[in-house]
């Protein structure tokens, strides 16, 4: 039997969600983030790609999306910080019928804005965007975005046709960005009716056409909560940010070893301040030079600094991918990463030093943070 330990968070503690290959982990600690308890593992022997804390209207929920042997993709939620969670063929979610399409994985969990406290979205491969009206009971397809004439033609990348991040508008409830590999970055102005490209600028290096309509390899998008048209883009090579909503994207890889990579993150209060882990290249997917580096930019990318301290820098061929690289929401912003490798680590100074926060864990492939919601929890 797996040892499964719990963590019991107060309002007010810091919570990092960690999604492995194995199963999922919580890590919670006060606000001055210092000492740190380990809970779980979660769904042990099952890939959780995507996490969520939802503490919206009073709740203080959880959300996992596991890889069932039996079920198949499933969401499963917990109000006791994973102490219990709802049951497995409660949470299948599945493509209708006449789509002929088969679920494969649940990439993203995104809540609504905190006035539609019911409304959840999910990313899926093959490549769709769901919604939960109903607070997650039940999911339907955004079919405005399957019915796109582009979605035909999409091509999977080397991880999959997989719409991997969701990026709610905090200013305007109906506009939504999703980023797809290998589709682009498409945006919605009305709700998810219609959808038009949102990449223009963004190079494909790897088609004779640099500048296609769509087929650009987005490996992440990472919007600031305080200024919402500007949004980072890591690409299959390249380094991007947009100030007007992905209309336009300039190339802001200035001084990094490398621009293929897949983790991005934003500063929560400063939309200047972003975060990236490069890796050396696709045929060599790790850290340039054995030394593992998590390059910040102060100036939006205009320049980028490698951050070191406390992280190994010989020897260390890692690598971070798409979601597994986050930040919380305090002044002096928290930030966490996970490697395939199975090695946590936290900075609670922007990123200036870092802490061993675990190692030995299933490869890890999603980190989510949060502020538990203080007062009583509601379900």
């Amino acid at each position: 039997m797996v040892d499964v330990r719990h963590v019991s968070p107060k309002g007010g503690d810091t919570l990092v969600m960690v999604g492995t290959m194995k199963g999922a982990f919580l890590f919670r600690a006060d606000a001055s983030r210092a000492r740190w308890q380990r809970g779980g593992p979660y769904f042990p022997g099952q890939a959780v790609y995507a996490m969520a804390y939802d503490g919206r209207a009073g709740r203080r929920r959880l959300w996992a999306g596991s890889e069932n042997f039996h079920f198949g993709p499933v969401l499963r939620s917990s109000d006791d910080f994973g102490k219990t969670w709802s049951k497995e063929e409660d949470g299948a979610i599945r493509f209708p019928e006449d789509t002929a399409a088969t679920m494969k994985r649940v990439w993203q969990i995104a809540p609504a804005r905190a006035d539609e406290p019911e409304v959840l979205y999910a990313g899926v491969e093959p490549a769709a965007l769901f919604e939960s009206r109903d607070g997650g009971k039940k999911w339907s397809l955004v079919r405005g975005l399957w019915d796109h004439p582009h979605r035909p033609q999409w091509q999977p990348g080397g991880g999959g046709m997989c719409l991997h991040t969701v990026l709610l508008d905090p200013t305007r409830r109906d506009r939504i960005h999703v980023a797809v590999s290998t589709a682009g970055v498409y945006r919605t102005d009305d709700g998810g009716r219609t959808w038009r490209t949102a990449h223009r600028g963004v190079r494909a290096q790897f088609l004779p056409n640099k500048y296609p309509e769509f087929g650009q390899c987005v490996h992440k998008i990472a919007r600031h909560p305080s200024r919402p048209d500007r949004i980072y883009l890591q690409n299959h090579w390249g380094l991007y940010r947009t100030d007007d909503a992905g209309e336009s994207w300039k190339d802001v890889a200035n001084g990094v070893p490398s621009d293929f990579g897949f983790a991005m993150a934003v500063h929560p209060h400063d939309p200047d301040t972003a975060y990236i882990v490069p890796l050396e290249s696709d045929e060599f997917r790790c850290t340039p030079e054995g030394r593992l580096r998590v390059y910040r930019t102060r100036d939006a990318g205009k320049s980028w600094q490698p951050m070191t301290r406390g992280l190994p820098q010989k020897d260390a061929m890692e690598t971070v991918l798409r979601d597994a690289l986050a930040t919380d929401g305090y002044e002096k912003a928290g930030v966490y990463f996970g490697t395939r490798s199975g090695k946590l680590f936290a900075s609670r100074d922007g990123g200036t030093s870092w802490t061993h926060l675990a190692d030995g864990l299933p490869p890890v492939v999603c980190v989510k943070t949060a502020t538990v919601a203080k007062g009583r929890g509601k379900a």
